[in-house]
């Protein structure tokens, strides 16, 4: 005698637009929460204010002279989705392969679906490298990621920006001018930081984030320090190490500290540095013991991730799977299952065979289109308040649809250039990155 299983009710498709999800909540189709009605508006009503614009880091403090964008034709803020839509293909079929449009990981859906390589930031510069043939390189993504690709092309390719006011908080929180005057303060502490001590170790080694300036990737470089992502942290700095005594990390704390403290250094010697305090706000002696020395910045999108929203998951779906950018604060690091880059977090959902559930802790553009690639399992963002990249966010069809038809009538706009003597140190220390090659399995499981 067979057995026939009853058959599993179909799930409703899930949605991976973000925007979709924001504008029902706007007009009262959803319960579900937002932090900023504003993100329901397009970006273009943000562009001349000061300010990261709404969503996650809305409350940070922008650097005076941060770049704005200039006003957007009115064509493009009026036409709808689909109207943008039929525009950026139709000069997309125009350029050809004279073009190619990168798309990073955390852009909004209706952008996404005209990239022609999505990826984080490094696996978008390294897209831009495979297409030397190209004329323009639209990079819809964050200035640190346009300003990397640019060091990474050829002085002839065009790296276009479609919104100049999409910065990254993180990377503004290190400061070329704070990050050379906490240098001298170190010098003052440990002396002459290029002599090597009796086992040829200089006191202290700089490691840049990729979600940094160039202007920080240019200090590294000249410093005899590196880059990093979040994939090969880890590798960066036993690398330094092997070359320092110290580890200067920076800009995110949160990463420099979940790194170092799974390769066993002590959290007391993990000092913090505020660069608005002397010495950074440590005493000498703290400063001699340190072995990593983390600046005071952060990822406004992964601090707002909390322990009480892990055990909240925890109740409402046991045998939840929970995985979080290293991004987030050690407490949530700590609390989840597994820890690891977007890249893992997308290979780790990709190879779960069976039926599984899990919370995310990392950009909810991100986590929604994976919920709506597998269907088969349900994944959930770990913080149920709708909260984008405010920055990322900034990039919207219409300016995508502005800088294409720009280029098909011959005119360049948003061009990102990094001058020749920060680029050339910039390269070094992005050079020495591609060199440090990770383990095959980056992230960390709750058994590691």
């Amino acid at each position: 005698m067979t057995t026939i299983l009853p058959t599993p009710a179909l799930r409703e498709p899930v949605d991976p637009s973000v925007d979709h999800e924001i504008q029902a909540i706007v007009t009262g189709r959803s319960t579900t929460e937002t932090c900023a009605t504003d993100l329901a508006a397009g970006p273009w009503n943000f562009d001349a204010r000061p300010g990261y614009g709404p969503g996650s880091s809305m409350g940070d403090v922008i650097p005076t002279g941060a770049p704005r964008q200039g006003e957007l034709p009115r064509e493009y803020r009026e036409a709808s989705e689909a109207e943008l839509a039929d525009r950026i293909r139709a000069a997309k079929a125009v350029l050809g392969d004279r073009v190619v449009v990168l798309g990073h990981f955390y852009q909004r859906e209706e952008v996404i679906v005209h990239a022609d390589y999505v990826g984080d930031s490094f696996q978008l510069a390294n897209a831009a490298l495979e297409h030397p043939s190209a004329e323009a390189i639209v990079f819809c993504g964050v200035h640190f990621m346009a300003e990397t690709a640019d060091l990474l092309s050829r002085p002839e390719q065009a790296v276009i920006l479609p919104n100049l006011a999409a910065g990254c908080s993180m990377a503004d929180m290190a400061d070329i001018d704070q990050v050379e005057e906490c240098w001298e303060q170190l010098a003052d502490v440990y002396g002459d930081l290029d002599t090597p001590d009796a086992d040829g170790l200089v006191p202290v080694i700089p490691v840049t984030y990729m979600n940094s300036s160039a202007a920080i990737k240019g200090f590294v470089g000249r410093h005899g320090g590196i880059v990093c992502t979040s994939s090969n942290a880890r590798t960066v700095l036993e690398w330094a190490f092997a070359r320092g005594r110290r580890v200067l990390f920076f800009p995110d704390q949160h990463l420099g500290r979940n790194t170092a403290k799974a390769m066993g250094v002590p959290l007391e010697q993990m000092p913090l540095w505020n660069p608005r305090k002397p010495l950074g706000g440590s005493t000498t002696r703290e400063l001699e013991d340190a072995r990593v020395l983390l600046w005071h910045g952060f990822c406004s999108v992964h601090r707002r991730f909390a322990v009480d929203q892990i055990d909240r998951a925890r109740a409402e779906h046991p045998g939840v799977r929970v995985i979080v950018h290293p991004e987030c604060p050690m407490a949530v690091v700590d609390a989840a299952d597994e820890s690891g880059s977007t890249d893992y977090i997308r290979k780790a959902i990709q190879a779960a065979t069976e039926p599984t559930t899990f919370a995310i802790g990392t950009e909810i553009n991100l986590v929604q289109r994976l919920a709506a690639e597998h269907p088969q399992h349900t994944i959930f963002c770990l913080d149920p308040v709708v909260c984008p990249c405010s920055t990322m966010y900034r990039i919207h069809p219409g300016y995508l649809a502005w800088v294409l038809e720009g280029l098909v009538r011959g005119e360049v706009q948003n061009r990102i250039t990094v001058p020749a003597d920060v680029a050339d140190p910039a390269r070094v220390a992005l050079e020495r990155m591609l060199a440090a090659k990770p383990p095959a399995d980056p992230g960390r499981s709750a058994a590691s």
